[in-house]
């Protein structure tokens, strides 16, 4: 049976309605599914008792918490167990003025990125619409204030599981809220997918995972790229703004001595050339399974400087939640 999470308040109507009951029924179970954070219909207490019994194997689609972590930067990282017994991660963020929720959208990832944990834990399956959406409202719940921003920067490729994701996207947008333009979708570049995604026109921000400046250093980092050459990816995305009009972000997480010299940032600024886009630098960090080593910060401003004096717009971002390995390449679903 379909879970209730996810569907939208005419969807739920018409289920109601099919159960038998009047339509206003939709519209309170909406409330109390994306406002009041029911767990079951037995949860729903407006609802006659007879029938909330007689529906009570339905899922509304909800996790428990398995785990969870807090980083002395109030980064918290969570475990959760999903209805079949797979664990995911989704990390909350918060800063005074926002909260952050970075989310999976696979369990595990198949693109096996050779400075990611998550990928060196093989690929699962794809997540629902609602076990997306269940972990914004996790986080809600567990800091008691609105989520304001969502990343899909946790497990898995969400241009993999894109059908999911879309319907998550519209979800915590229409029914739990959140701003088309506070969400970002990152992938690492599968092919046809950024045309397929751009062809929505949505609002949120796309962010390229790039992480090399050039094909053969790719090929080494990011196993996908045998199959996506740079070259046709960079067309992809220029052909996206072109569509949306909406400025591209690509993400390049530094490693020492690999991808961070002078010449890899005026190769990365020759990609940039052309079309509106940002580079988010990204200094490594670390895992158990290789020995990369994040950049000193001479390195790095060097780095930064050379992008600039190529007027391509560019910004480090220093990952939280580094002690709970929470930060960005570091998740993975086991106990750290």
């Amino acid at each position: 049976m379909v879970a209730l999470l996810g569907l939208s308040q005419p969807e739920l109507k018409e289920w109601v309605q099919q159960q038998g009951q009047p339509a206003y029924r939709g519209q309170q179970l909406h409330q109390w599914i994306y406002q009041k954070g029911a767990r079951s219909l037995g949860d729903i207490t407006v609802f006659p008792k007879q029938w909330r019994e007689s529906m009570a194997e339905v899922a509304i689609g909800r996790s428990s918490i398995y785990y969870r972590s807090q980083a002395g930067d109030e980064t918290v990282k969570y475990l959760l167990k999903l209805a079949d017994n797979q664990i995911i991660e989704a990390v909350g963020i918060p800063t005074e003025k926002r909260l952050t929720v970075c989310v999976s959208s696979q369990v595990g990832c198949p693109m096996g990125c050779d400075f990611c944990a998550t990928g060196k834990g093989g690929f699962k399956r794809n997540l629902a619409a609602h076990e997306i959406v269940d972990q914004v409202l996790t986080v809600q719940e567990d800091f008691g204030r609105r989520v304001s921003n969502v990343v899909f920067m946790g497990m898995g490729e969400p241009l993999l599981n894109t059908e999911n994701v879309l319907v998550a996207l519209r979800s915590l947008n229409e029914d739990v809220g959140i701003g088309q333009r506070n969400m970002t979708v990152s992938t690492v570049g599968i092919r046809h997918r950024i045309l397929e995604l751009a062809e929505h026109k949505l609002q949120v921000t796309l962010a390229v995972s790039l992480h090399a400046s050039n094909q053969v250093l790719r090929e080494k980092l990011i196993p996908s790229a045998l199959r996506y050459p740079l070259d046709e990816l960079m067309a992809e995305c220029r052909e996206y703004v072109k569509i949306t009009g909406r400025r591209l972000t690509f993400e390049y997480i530094l490693l020492a001595g690999v991808n961070d010299l002078p010449e890899h940032a005026e190769e990365l600024a020759e990609l940039m050339r052309g079309f509106q886009c940002h580079v988010n630098l990204i200094p490594y960090n670390p895992i158990n399974e290789v020995d990369y080593q994040r950049p000193s910060k001479d390195r790095i401003y060097q780095f930064v400087k050379v992008l600039e004096e190529y007027n391509v717009a560019v910004s480090v971002r220093y990952s939280r939640g580094l002690e709970a390995d929470a930060a960005c390449g570091q998740l993975r679903a086991m106990k750290s």
